[in-house]
């Protein structure tokens, strides 16, 4: 045979070789690198107030950043402030370090350092806390399968694993509950 033929055959196997590697990489690299969607909108340094079907107030969002996924159509927010009137009025606030909420408003995880407080001038002022919540405003619950600590004047309550209905303040821990009574200094 013909050294010029060989030659052909090993080129000609080259090229075949060399376009499929570069063909499986391509695909590889593509699904690998498909771009983040840029939010649709953003809001900043701002407060919302949304209301109930009553056209009374059902809370208040303070955040100094939130933005919208066109894909989802979900929020993100960063370090909400949320103020939730009590049937006196006065709000309880509830903060975390990043929040995100449903595309149709049913649900809302906070995470990080989530702490929420009784409105100023309570009676029996409470703080709680927690890594996580999840809260459903159409069925009035929050839980949480994380640590909770309650914390009144007189006593500390924790547990891990929550579950509250915020319409009737009714709530349960799920294990390891804990609680301590701290007796209060005479004035």
């Amino acid at each position: 045979m013909n050294w010029r033929l060989w030659l052909g055959f090993a080129l000609l196997v080259a090229a075949i070789f060399s376009g499929w590697s570069a063909w499986k990489h391509r695909s590889n690299n593509a699904a690998a690198e498909t771009p983040r969607l840029r939010p649709d909108y953003v809001m900043r340094d701002f407060e919302m107030v949304s209301l109930d079907d009553q056209g009374q107030e059902a809370m208040t969002l303070k955040a100094p950043l939130m933005q919208r996924s066109p894909t989802d159509q979900t929020y993100t927010i960063t370090t909400p402030l949320f103020l939730l009137p009590d049937p006196k009025g006065q709000p309880w606030e509830l903060r975390a370090q990043s929040g995100w909420v449903s595309a149709k408003g049913e649900e809302l995880r906070l995470r990080g350092g989530v702490v929420g407080n009784s409105p100023a001038g309570a009676k029996a002022p409470t703080e709680n806390k927690t890594r996580h919540l999840n809260a459903f405003p159409k069925r009035n619950g929050t839980a949480t399968d994380a640590a909770v600590t309650i914390v009144q004047p007189g006593s500390i309550l924790s547990g891990t694993g929550f579950e509250a209905d915020t319409k009737t303040k009714q709530y349960s821990f799920k294990s390891q509950v804990r609680s301590r009574y701290v007796p209060q200094s005479a004035r």
